[in-house]
């Protein structure tokens, strides 16, 4: 994420404030432009933050649709009435924001539902049915629509997932950032003249999806897993080692990102010690070739890793 900075005093703000707790502004995030702006003529907030106070982007004042361009992606909520879950509903939004930023700053395709009834993305927010016999909320993606279980934003009940899903971390955005790779998929990969060249790195995803998850469930990853994938899961089907793939690839852009923005430099007192030069704040990362991106993941890790 970036550094950003009030627009009317400069001073320092973060990408989840509403107001500068300098000169007292009213602010709003402008993905147009990746700005977090002064609420003036021609700019309004979501009416999510009006009447829900779970948002912080800004609508333009001409626009004729009420939400701003993250919040028109959801569309299923959860039932308001019980109060947890408006909390809930504001960390899921938190979260999905955070990926639709890194989505636009790759310059990837974001259509909601409105727009494209078929191929749109959509998000669905749902609760588990309070009947124990009524099966539970399935994290996952299908056909454009990304379902994720309000239990996730439940820290305890996350990290109790993780420890049974032998997990190194699990995160809403992780969620977020995962799911999407697999609608993606379906945008970027399926039905492409790409296709063969995913299934030459990948694997065939055309082996059985269900039989796959259930070898790998009942069996777990092949011992030389992290030889080969990115994490145990990714070992389980190809669309999966995508999904993986393309998760931990906004991961590290992300990461990133803040390290220039902040203007993050390492120099080790040993010269043979990992080491990271100042770029400049105006680089555009995704135009950066993958094998230089790595070339910074590297000496990033080793700090992160070793604090």
């Amino acid at each position: 994420m970036k550094v950003f900075h009030c627009e009317q005093c400069q001073h320092l703000v973060f990408f989840e404030n509403s107001q500068c707790i300098n000169c007292g502004s009213t602010l709003a995030y402008v993905p147009e432009g990746g700005r977090m702006a002064s609420l003036r003529r021609g700019l309004r907030l979501c009416e999510n933050y009006e009447k829900h106070d779970v948002c912080n982007w800004g609508v333009a004042a001409d626009d004729g649709n009420p939400l701003c361009r993250s919040c028109r992606l959801t569309r299923v909520i959860p039932d308001l009435s019980v109060p947890t879950r408006v909390n809930a509903w504001r960390r899921l939004e938190a979260a999905k924001r955070r990926l639709i930023v890194a989505l636009l700053g790759l310059q990837l395709p974001i259509v909601d539902r409105t727009q494209d009834p078929k191929g749109g993305l959509a998000f669905d927010f749902k609760a588990d049915p309070d009947d124990p016999d009524e099966p539970s909320v399935m994290t996952g993606h299908a056909d454009g629509v990304i379902t994720i279980n309000l239990a996730e934003t439940d820290d305890a009940e996350r990290e109790r997932r993780r420890q049974k899903m032998r997990e190194p971390y699990r995160t809403l955005v992780g969620h977020m950032r995962h799911e999407s790779g697999h609608y993606f998929w379906n945008r970027l990969i399926q039905g492409t003249s790409t296709l063969e060249e995913f299934r030459r790195v990948f694997g065939d995803e055309q082996r059985d999806y269900e039989d796959a998850l259930a070898a790998h469930y009942a069996g777990g990853p092949p011992d030389d897993w992290s030889s080969r994938f990115v994490s145990a899961y990714a070992s389980a089907h190809p669309w999966e080692d995508w999904a993986e793939t393309w998760a931990h690839y906004l991961h590290m852009m992300d990461t990133l990102e803040t390290a220039v923005d902040s203007g993050l430099q390492l120099r080790p007192w040993r010269s043979d010690d990992p080491a990271l030069t100042r770029l400049a704040p105006d680089i555009t990362l995704g135009q950066v070739p993958f094998e230089r991106l790595l070339d910074r993941w590297f000496p990033l890790t080793y700090i992160l890793n070793t604090t």
